[in-house]
């Protein structure tokens, strides 16, 4: 809108060029040429745009405005649905104020409040509520656990979480076998507590080593850690971007999706094709942010390091086969068998299987506008904002939820017609399986009476 208005300004104020201050955005920044520097150095109007935690960036005696809008987008956690809930609320008084001081040093400087005077007594809170509690605390448990810090109910936080969330953290962390019998850290807990990651994304690394897909689940758990590869189109370009996103899709869903699109843009970081082509090109023609996935070779490079210490083995790429792509999601549910839901009315509206709640496919997914919505779906993120949303979908089997699910995560589930066909294949499969072991027995009866008794190999094994 800025670059807009532009060109209806009076030229002699000189150039006005807008320059956001916040992650996945740094490539939008105008890149001046030298010839343009020179004869723009004098009349040059920078415009700062930021969110409350790029302000404290701000530290110059040149800025000679400061529009203050009184209000911002917070992100806050809901334990209840397993959800984040994004919200426009007022700014606290001390954010108010630090607006003023990064006018402290420039004498002849302005702000402008877009918000009466009573709405900063009457609105805004003195401070802004501590992260800890509104955010989800699976990974801090883990973290406390980790320090020997359990009991919970006698630790000195400076701002106490809800007790609710922390029970719910403690709850998520149990399904995902992190916790022994007397509520500590099992082996595989403190495997998980090595990565910077969530939980849930811990356990889908790890289990990866088991179906022998690591490569690609390093590349999925960078992807998904760093912030959206996928910009918002402008106006009018909305068709062009989902053709070029079309070219990079998956058949299998978001997540190999997501694979598509860093091979390609690896792929045009090592071997440009052209004189003028570069990683950054590739990206505004694809209509990707370039500085999110390059946090996301990073951060994958990060966990290969990690991967390496801790001495997991890392299976070769095999990416693309029926069997790997199988195995991707097997991994995939060993870690989100708590984001499962289901279309229920066959037009995109998905019910969760821990609650109540519907939510539709964001924009952003390889199935949004497409013919064919899958039935049954793993997702990464639950989100109200505007509208529910669940972001980086793909589409799995019942069949395979019903074998791999926990029974303990399982039978805690709500009543649901979800919950009363996968009762029906888990019974199905249980003969099956009780047929399976009954014969391993009998194999095993038959071994031991021909040879001797050899100590056991100790395995670790993904519950």
């Amino acid at each position: 809108m800025i670059r807009q208005e532009q060109p209806s300004l009076n030229p002699d104020l000189g150039e006005l060029i807008p320059i956001p201050l916040y992650p996945t955005k740094q490539e939008l920044t105008p890149r001046l040429t030298p010839d343009k520097q020179k004869c723009c150095k004098k009349d040059r109007r920078k415009v700062l745009l930021t969110t409350s935690s790029g302000e404290p960036l701000i530290w110059t005696k040149n800025v000679t405005f400061v529009i203050d809008v009184g209000v911002e987008r917070r992100k806050v956690y809901n334990p209840r649905i397993r959800a984040d809930s994004v919200l426009t609320q007022p700014i606290s008084q001390s954010q108010a104020e630090v607006h003023k001081q990064i006018l402290g040093m420039s004498p002849s400087g302005k702000i402008f409040c877009l918000y009466p005077e009573e709405f900063a007594y009457k609105e805004m809170k003195p401070q802004i509520p501590a992260k800890v509690q509104e955010s989800k605390l699976t990974s801090l448990v883990l973290f406390l656990k980790r320090m020997d810090i359990a009991g919970f109910a006698h630790c000195d936080f400076i701002s106490s979480p809800a007790p609710e969330s922390l029970m719910q953290a403690l709850e998520d962390l149990d399904y995902l076998a992190a916790l022994d019998n007397n509520g500590n850290l099992s082996e595989f807990g403190i495997i998980m507590s090595e990565f910077p990651l969530d939980p849930q994304l811990s356990k889908s690394l790890l289990a990866s080593c088991e179906f022998e897909c690591v490569d690609e689940m390093l590349t999925i758990a960078a992807m998904v850690t760093a912030p959206s590869c996928f910009l918002q189109a402008p106006p009018g370009t909305e068709e062009l971007a989902r053709s070029r996103w079309r070219r990079l899709s998956h058949p299998a869903g978001d997540h190999c999706t997501l694979i598509n699109v860093f091979n390609a843009f690896k792929a045009a970081s090592a071997t440009p094709t052209q004189p003028d082509f570069s990683p950054e090109k590739w990206c505004r023609d694809y209509f990707l942010s370039c500085s999110a996935l390059s946090m996301a070779e990073m951060i994958r490079a990060e966990l290969v390091e990690i991967m390496k210490r801790i001495e997991l083995p890392i299976s070769e790429p095999d990416f693309g086969s029926e069997e790997n792509l199988l195995n991707i999601k097997k991994a995939l549910l060993s870690g989100y068998f708590m984001h499962i839901a289901r279309d229920v009315d066959g037009s995109g509206n998905y019910l969760m299987l821990t609650h109540k709640q519907v939510a539709q496919l964001h924009p952003f997914s390889s199935y949004y506008n497409t013919r064919r919505i899958p039935e049954w779906v793993l997702f990464h993120e639950f989100s109200i904002s505007e509208g529910n949303s669940i972001r980086v979908v793909s589409e799995i089997s019942p069949h395979l939820f019903a074998e791999l699910v926990p029974q303990y995560y399982f039978s805690n589930l709500p009543p649901s017609e979800s919950k009363d066909i996968l009762q029906e294949i888990i019974n199905h499969l249980a003969p099956v399986s009780a047929t399976k072991e009954e014969q391993k027995t009998a194999s095993d009866s038959k071994e031991n009476e021909e040879f001797p008794p050899t100590p056991t190999e100790q395995r670790c094994v993904i519950q």
